[in-house]
Order: C-alpha cells, then sequence, then structure tokens
C-alpha cells in the first residue's frame, strides 16, 4: 500500500504540474502573440496620431474572449506616456493606466486571476509607444480545479482497489498460516504427534506444510522407537540393579562428589570466558559510541537545524511574508549545515574503519593540499554544536600562510580526539579550560604540532599506558579506553609520525606530535579547490 501510495501520488504531481506548466506556457505565448500583433497594428495610428483608427481596429479584439483590456500609450517629445487608444471587453471596466508599470510588465505576469504583458512598440529601432494587455486567467485557475479533482478521484479509485486486493491477498496467505500456528500450538500442548497439517493452495505454504508433516513423522518414530528402548532400559536396569548395587555404592558417593566439582568448574569456566567476551564487546561498542557520537551528534544537530530552518521558511512561503533576504540567509545557512553533515558523516565512517583495523590501520584518504589554520577552523566549525554551551577557550596558534600537502582525514580525527579527551577528562570538574594547538614547520618537510591543555593531567600510574588499547579512566561510564589509542595509530601508521607526552597531575597536558608532509605553494590550493 506504502509504495503504490507514493507511486500513484509521485505520478499525479507530476501530472497536474506538467498539466499546469503547460497551460500556463500557452497562455503566456497567446498573450505574447497578441501583443505583438497589437504592438504591429497600433505602428501607422501612433505615427499619424489617429487613434480614432486604432480605437476602431482594436474592436477585433471582441473575437478573443479571454482579453479583457488593451490600452495603447503614446511617447510624447518629452518622453512622457499619454493615453492614446484602449479596449474594454463587453461588461468589463475600465482600468487605469499602467505608466508605472512599464518595466515591471516587459514580461508576462501572471496574477491569480489575470495575465498581464506590456509591449514596446517600436518604429525602426525607436520606441514610439506601448501596449498593455490584461487577459483573463479563469481558465488557467479552471484547468487547476478540474486537475485536482480528477487526480484525487483517481488516487482515491486506485489507493481503494489496491486496498482491497492487499486484504484478498492477505487472508490468502495468513489463513493458511494461523492454521498452521494452531496446529503447532495443540501439538506443543497436547504432545499428540500424530496430527498433520492441511494442504493448501499457496505453493510455498504447501511445501512448508509438506515439510512439517514429514517432521512430525520422523519425531513420531523416534518418539516411538525411544518409549521401547526405555522399556528395555528399565528391564535391563531391573535386573541389573541389585547385583551393581553393593559394589558401587562407594563408588558412587565419589563419583557424585567428582561431578560436582567438576560442574562447578565448568560453570566457573564458562562464566569467565563469557564474562571476558561480554568485557570486551562492552569496550569495544563504548568505544565505537564515544568516537562515532561526536560526528553522528553533529549531523543529527544540523540536520534537525535545516529541518526548522526549512518550517520557519515554508510558514513565510505560506504567509507569503517571504523575503529575499530571508531565503538568503536560508541558502547560506542550509549550505553550511549540509557541510557539516557531509563532513562529519564521512568523519564517522572513516572512524568506523579505523576501529576495523585498528592494529594495522592505514588511512585509505589520499594526500591532498590544503591550509593548516583553515582545517583547524573547519575542525572546530564541525565541533560547534558540542562546545557552544561549554565556556572553554580553544586558540590556534599557526601562521594563516602554512600550506602543506599530507593526508587531512587523520589530523582530523586526532584534533577532535584530543580535543574531547581534554573536555571529558581534563575539564572534568574545570568550569573554563584553556586548549591551545601550535603548528610550525620543521626543516621544510615536517610539521609540528603541540597540543596544549591546562586540565587536571594524567595521573603517573595512566601515563605510561595512556596510547595501549582499553585503558581508561571512566571505566562503566562511557569511556572505551580507545580514543587515545586510536590517535596513536593515526599518528605512527596514517601519518608515519610520532607521538609524545608530557604531563604532570594538575597542570594540564602536552602532547607533541611531529611527522612528514610537503610544503606547497598557495596557487595549489586554489587549484586544488577549483
Amino acid at each position: 500500500m506504502g509504495v503504490a501510495s507514493l507511486a500513484l501520488l509521485l505520478a499525479s504531481s507530476i501530472s497536474f504540474h506538467t498539466q499546469v506548466s503547460t497551460y500556463e506556457s500557452e497562455l503566456i505565448e497567446k498573450i505574447n502573440i497578441f501583443g505583438e500583433l497589437i504592438s504591429r497594428n497600433a505602428q501607422s495610428g501612433i505615427a499619424f496620431d489617429d487613434n480614432i483608427t486604432e480605437e476602431e481596429n482594436l474592436l477585433v479584439l471582441s473575437a478573443a474572449d479571454f482579453i479583457t483590456n488593451v490600452h495603447i500609450y503614446k511617447v510624447t517629445p518629452n518622453e512622457q506616456l499619454s493615453f492614446f487608444a484602449s479596449y474594454n471587453k463587453t461588461g468589463q471596466a475600465p482600468i487605469q493606466a499602467m505608466y508605472d508599470r512599464v518595466d515591471e510588465l516587459k514580461e508576462p505576469k501572471i496574477t491569480e486571476s489575470m495575465v498581464e504583458f506590456i509591449k514596446p512598440v517600436n518604429i525602426d529601432d525607436t520606441v514610439i509607444g506601448y501596449v498593455y494587455v490584461r487577459a483573463s486567467a479563469k481558465s488557467l485557475q479552471d484547468l487547476i480545479v478540474n486537475s485536482t479533482l480528477i487526480t484525487l478521484v483517481v488516487l482515491l479509485v486506485s489507493l481503494s482497489v489496491c486496498f482491497i486486493l492487499t486484504l484478498r491477498l492477505q487472508k490468502t496467505i495468513t489463513n493458511p498460516i494461523e492454521n498452521l500456528v494452531q496446529l503447532v500450538t495443540d501439538i506443543a500442548q497436547r504432545k499428540d504427534y500424530s496430527k498433520r497439517a492441511e494442504s493448501t493452495n499457496v505453493k510455498e505454504l504447501a511445501i512448508l506444510s509438506s515439510s512439517f508433516n514429514s517432521m512430525l513423522e520422523r519425531i513420531q518414530e523416534h518418539m516411538q522407537a525411544q518409549t521401547e528402548a526405555e522399556t528395555e532400559h528399565k528391564r535391563l536396569a531391573q535386573n541389573l540393579e541389585e547385583k551393581v548395587n553393593q559394589r558401587t555404592q562407594a563408588l558412587k558417593e565419589a563419583n557424585q562428589e567428582l561431578i560436582q566439582t567438576l560442574e562447578k568448574l565448568h560453570q566457573f569456566q564458562r562464566q569467565m570466558v563469557q564474562n571476558e567476551k561480554m568485557a570486551s564487546l562492552g569496550d569495544m561498542v563504548a568505544g565505537v559510541a564515544h568516537e562515532v557520537n561526536t560526528p553522528i551528534g553533529l549531523g543529527v544537530t544540523a540536520s534537525t537545524m535545516m529541518l526548522d530552518r526549512l518550517k520557519d521558511l515554508k510558514q513565510a512561503f505560506d504567509e507569503k511574508t517571504l523575503k529575499a533576504s530571508m531565503l538568503s540567509k536560508f541558502m547560506v545557512e542550509g549550505e553550511e549545515n549540509l557541510n557539516i553533515i557531509y563532513r562529519n558523516l564521512n568523519r564517522a565512517a572513516e572512524l568506523i574503519s579505523s576501529f576495523k583495523q585498528v592494529a594495522v590501520d592505514q588511512s585509505s584518504e589520499q594526500d591532498r593540499a590544503f591550509s593548516f589554520k583553515q582545517l583547524m577552523d573547519e575542525i572546530l566549525l564541525s565541533m560547534r554544536p558540542r562546545l557552544k554551551n561549554l565556556h572553554h577557550i580553544i586558540e590556534i596558534d599557526c601562521d594563516p600562510e602554512l600550506y602543506i600537502e599530507t593526508k587531512a582525514g587523520p589530523i582530523n580525527q586526532i584534533m577532535i580526539n584530543l580535543i574531547m579527551n581534554s573536555i571529558i577528562h581534563g575539564f572534568e570538574d574545570k568550569e573554563k579550560g584553556l586548549i591551545l594547538i601550535q603548528a610550525n614547520l620543521i626543516d621544510n618537510n615536517k610539521i609540528n604540532i603541540t597540543y596544549r591543555d591546562d586540565g587536571k593531567g594524567i595521573p603517573e600510574h595512566m601515563r605510561k599506558r595512556i596510547f595501549d588499547p582499553f585503558v581508561t579512566t571512566k571505566r562503566g561510564q562511557g569511556g572505551s579506553g580507545l580514543g587515545m589509542h586510536l590517535v596513536f595509530n593515526l599518528v605512527t601508521q596514517a601519518l608515519n609520525g610520532s607521538i609524545s607526552l608530557t604531563s604532570d597531575e594538575g597542570k594540564g597536558v602536552e602532547f607533541h606530535i611531529v611527522f612528514p608532509v610537503r610544503l606547497v605553494a598557495p596557487e595549489r590550493i586554489a587549484n586544488t579547490s577549483a
């Protein structure tokens, strides 16, 4: 029903839009033709200042029922417009002159009930006057109403037929399934395996019923054989019970104790393995959620913002208060939000890919040329929804003319992880923290990034293992311990660089990241952007 409804709605909408557009085009074409004809006929009348003859010529327009009013204006020697001749359809009241709308109506304009057009009258490329034509748009409105009614009727009839067919088809399929479910319930409750499923006209269900009946036959045969075996076993057991009772009594007690011990051992072993699996899975899932939540959250926030702006724009459009400035603002904000959604969804995909190959991650992103300062600005822009309610300060100390060529994706992930670690861990008990990111070239072929914050620092016992997987101070609180491990892999493997840490508890952290780059000219950036 959903697919049929969407298909019918789409087809009807396209057909309706096509009809209206075609009729509007035909109406505009008619106005253009009549404007051209009247303009040509008015040349001689205006040139010889014969408005009486021109008035008589305009009476021919009575044959064109949709033409309601026609004005002919003459350009005076002082470049002013004066009324020359007019035509009003029988029963149609005269209208005022349209001197001030010459520029507005150079192209035909359709309003709710009329079409208006002003055509210049030229002689040898000299404008000697203008022709104003007004026509009724009632036929267009009638077409829209009729098309709307026809479309709704067709939709309702089609959906009704589709609904009836769906109900009939549903009955054909669900009734045999319900019968089979009832049979299975009866067999499960009464343990009567002699019952059989009925055949149906639906081929697949008939095959299912046949297979189910075969299974019941096998179960019945197995149950019968099991009953016979149990009877034989009881008979043999009764004969042997007295003979082995005395010999096995002591062994039975020892075996019982051993069985209980082994059972407890197996249970403990299974529990330990399961706990370890669940802990690893939980940590990995928490890590993925921690790392991917940032870009996904930003994408959701940006898309929600787009929906709010679109709602406001639609309301303004419906209320006919839509302004060009509002539309321009919406386009600017829409472009910014769509860029945020694209970047963060792309970043989420890269993060998931990194987790899949966390041990030997090799970024598939190609090298590209970019401004490091611009890249940092884009990262902070994408994190704005996460940072806007916080009072922390992030400063970028970097030459705006620093243009390099390397992999931008890993740098993006590294910076986001470091910033989020500072916010979550370093500034946990701090209202307003400071993050300073500096970047400078070394020997023209390496870049040194220094990342500092003034948070609470890293305890000594955690410092040596900070880059190991699953090391976190937020165990059980959403932390997976994979953030810094991912940073280490991105620096050393994706960027072929190195990372070092300096931190004193209570005095913040300082990371030094060094990796090779290629220095490029600003023109290279421009060409790449183009």
